[in-house]
């Protein structure tokens, strides 16, 4: 099964639907300037099994990386897929940082 994501903004979430356009999941953002923080992943139980999330979390991160955005992952789910991909670790922040 193909599924397609797409962004909507107006929810402030990306939304993986399958060929009949139902949606199978989506991961909820917070966008401030060139940081992007992803927030919430869920999966339609309907759809569990079948890739959704890790179709959605790698749309995600190709969207930051392709509009240089930093990336905090607040999502758990995200930031376990994030552990087996590290392709993404120049655009993720991991930490942060006192200013003095």
């Amino acid at each position: 099964m193909q599924f397609t994501v797409t962004d909507a903004p107006a929810r402030e979430r990306f939304e993986a639907r399958d060929e009949t356009g139902a949606v199978a999941g989506f991961v909820t953002y917070q966008l401030t300037g060139s940081i992007i923080a992803y927030t919430h992943t869920e999966v339609d139980p309907a759809f569990e099994g079948r890739g959704v999330g890790s179709t959605l979390a790698r749309a995600v991160m190709d969207d930051a990386r392709a509009k240089r955005r930093t990336v905090v992952p607040i999502c758990p789910f995200l930031a376990d897929w994030l552990v087996k991909h590290p392709e993404y670790e120049s655009i993720v922040v991991r930490s942060t940082r006192k200013i003095k």
